[in-house]
């Protein structure tokens, strides 16, 4: 493995971070403070508990992952898609660099951002609600698999999308929504027994409730059953990621 090319490409999309910081750290952490504050205050007011959980302290874990979730896809599919907008991608694919090579580095350069931020806004909720981590160790395994994942999925996007508009389509038309009624802001135990039933459809309430577990050892849905849910969408991704090099699709164009 070209581990030299890795790191060089790891380093200039970590570096872009750093030109970009409120744009990347910044904003998604004053957004994720405005909803502690809005969520906290309004509906705190009226939830004093949620499963033996202060109101406020529940919805961080489905903050945390609001922010992971839409973070990872916009790094790496910004992160690919400029290099295919400027047309520097053709001299990526014409270097002794293979397309895990390549993956390694945008993926692990825009999980590395998603997973900084991510504590970021744990360390900042701490300033709010008072709140425990039951299982750390689970919390980063959740942490980084979804970051990777999502990233992987975001990679994905960036290959697909045609103009700088697309970029922005799947993470607020699919996944923001996805994620607002995966159980962020409740437990599906609250609604009725049809919306509970539907609810399970929707992949988020499964990294959500896997997430919340390690906090405070609540959850949705079996922590197996999260992790398993978890680990089939990275298979996917990386099966179509794949498939993307292998046929060339929208690279070799």
């Amino acid at each position: 493995m070209n581990l030299q090319a890795v790191r060089a490409i790891y380093r200039f999309e970590m570096a872009r971070t750093g030109r970009t910081l409120l744009q990347s750290i910044v904003s998604p952490v004053l957004s994720t403070s405005l909803y502690f504050v809005v969520f906290g205050a309004a509906i705190g007011s009226r939830i004093a508990e949620v499963d033996g959980i202060s109101y406020g302290a529940f919805i961080v874990p489905g903050l945390i992952m609001l922010s992971l979730l839409t973070q990872s896809i916009s790094n790496a599919a910004f992160g690919i898609y400029f290099p295919r907008f400027t047309g520097t991608i053709y001299e990526l694919l014409s270097a002794p660099v293979s397309y895990i090579e390549i993956v390694l580095a945008y993926v692990g350069a825009a999980a590395s951002k998603s997973i900084i931020l991510g504590l970021i806004i744990l360390a900042t909720a701490w300033l709010f609600v008072p709140m425990r981590i039951e299982h750390p160790v689970w919390m980063l395994l959740f942490l980084v698999l979804t970051a990777v994942t999502f990233s992987l999925f975001g990679f994905i996007i960036g290959i697909w999308a045609e103009g700088f508009e697309k970029l922005q389509l799947v993470p607020l038309l699919i996944v923001t929504p996805l994620t607002f009624l995966g159980g962020s802001f409740y437990s599906i135990d609250m609604l009725p027994p049809f919306w509970q039933t539907v609810t399970l459809f929707n992949p988020v309430v499964y990294l959500i409730s896997g997430f919340r577990w390690s906090f405070y050892g609540i959850a949705d849905v079996g922590v197996g059953v999260s992790l398993a849910m978890t680990l089939v969408f990275l298979a996917a991704c990386l099966a179509v990621v794949h498939w993307i090099f292998r046929t060339g699709y929208k690279l070799k164009a």
